[in-house]
């Protein structure tokens, strides 16, 4: 067929080299607007909080975080010029190690796991991107950190929009083998996780990024099945069997899913204990979710009968962008309701522009400034992030058995 003369290209350039050219001039403007907003000297880091915010954070009264504040020797909290103190993320993890050395013996500030209890790992899926899903594994990872639990966000999506919302820009910071890919990788390259582990802005609270590379293993799979020998450690498994040698140095593991049903999803899933499947109620994506259910269903079977691990301890619809003045959304959300039941989380993530403004600067509401935003609208965007994630953290000490 013939194309008509209003759609062709210069005559002088071609399809690729329009690309080409598209693909380098979005590189130069996003490097610089990364290095306007992250100067070369500057390293990203988290706001301070509030007396109210930390002692609910470590787990005690107001009063009694001030107390405690005046007996630790090394902490200097910061003030202001009107004496209201303000707590680092580094004050409150002195705190809280503080307080579990030398308070009440039947009290524990360190979450962190005890003898039984096993290692957690939830992904974090969707088949359809702009579904919330880098937002709620970062929320999730930074809410768990801030909690005293030691935290691995693993970024699995080519796109590492997890990473740069950590400030590992994927097409700056993150070298040739420096992700999970390094990793799990069937050749003499592979290396061990550990090197590819990145300390954070929050103790305790450690980065796996990725970049593109990530899509070798797509391509890299298909071939190692077709020249797999007796021993060999399937693909659903890689990721599973990497993470147990790191399993002793962690609470929590996030895994930030592709928005695709590859490989690499598969092997999230095989290695989760748990799963959350974010969802936007509108008929249009809740129809793509029903596409992704069946297949995912489908592929776990065929993973179970070649002896991959498909079993749970709980999976979670969580609702995102949320509007809760949205009538069509309150319905779509019942139905969900109607549906799974139980299965899907009470509290929703809500649409606020305090979430997608933050995101402009690659920031998480927890690293945003309150001042940056209307009163009411951090606080409302701050109180619903924190429901969603204090409902997973109450989800995560079910499974270890421990009273809610």
């Amino acid at each position: 067929m013939k194309r008509p003369a209003g759609n062709k290209l210069a005559a002088q350039e071609t399809l690729v080299e329009l690309i080409e050219r598209h693909s380098s001039a979005l590189a130069t403007q996003l490097q610089a607007h990364h290095l306007s907003t992250f100067p070369p000297v500057a390293e990203k880091g988290i706001r301070h909080f509030q007396p109210s915010e930390a002692a609910k954070l470590v787990g005690v009264k107001e009063v009694y975080l001030r107390q405690v504040s005046n007996d630790i020797e090394d902490l200097e909290v910061s003030t202001t010029a009107g004496g209201r103190r303000s707590y680092s993320v580094e004050d409150i993890d002195k705190i809280r190690r503080h307080l579990d050395r030398v308070g009440r013996a039947d009290r524990r500030y360190l979450p962190h796991r005890r003898d039984g209890e096993a290692l957690q790992v939830i992904s974090v899926m969707n088949f359809k991107g702009g579904s919330g899903k880098t937002t709620t594994a970062a929320h999730l990872a930074q809410h768990l950190g801030l909690r005293g639990y030691r935290v691995l966000a693993l970024d699995l999506d080519p796109q590492a929009s997890l990473s740069a919302l950590f400030g590992n820009q994927p097409e700056l910071d993150v070298g040739s083998n420096e992700t999970m890919y390094g990793a799990i990788r069937y050749d003499d390259e592979r290396r061990p996780i550990q090197e590819i582990i990145r300390s954070t802005y929050i103790p305790d609270l450690h980065l796996i990024p990725g970049n593109l590379e990530l899509m070798e293993f797509e391509h890299d799979t298909p071939r190692a099945l077709m020249k797999r020998q007796v021993g060999d450690v399937m693909f659903f498994d890689r990721v599973r069997q990497v993470l147990d040698e790191v399993e002793s140095n962690y609470d929590v593991v996030v895994i930030d899913c592709p928005p695709q049903l590859g490989y690499l999803t598969l092997s999230a899933l095989t290695a989760a204990t748990s799963v959350i499947v974010t969802v936007h109620p509108q008929m249009l994506d809740v129809m793509s979710m029903n596409q992704f259910l069946a297949m995912v269903a489908e592929l776990l079977r065929e993973v179970a009968t070649a002896g991959g691990n498909v079993d749970f301890s709980w999976m979670r619809y969580l609702i995102t962008r949320f509007e809760p003045a949205d009538g069509p959304q309150n319905q779509m959300v019942g139905y969900l309701r109607s549906i799974f039941g139980s299965h899907v989380l009470n509290f929703p993530m809500l649409k606020t522009t305090a979430v997608s403004d933050a995101g402009l600067t690659n920031q998480t509401l927890y690293e945003v400034e309150r001042g940056q935003f209307t009163r009411s609208t951090y606080d409302r965007a701050l109180e619903a992030m924190n429901n969603v994630n204090e409902e997973i953290e109450t989800l995560i000490k079910k499974s270890w058995g421990r009273a809610v």
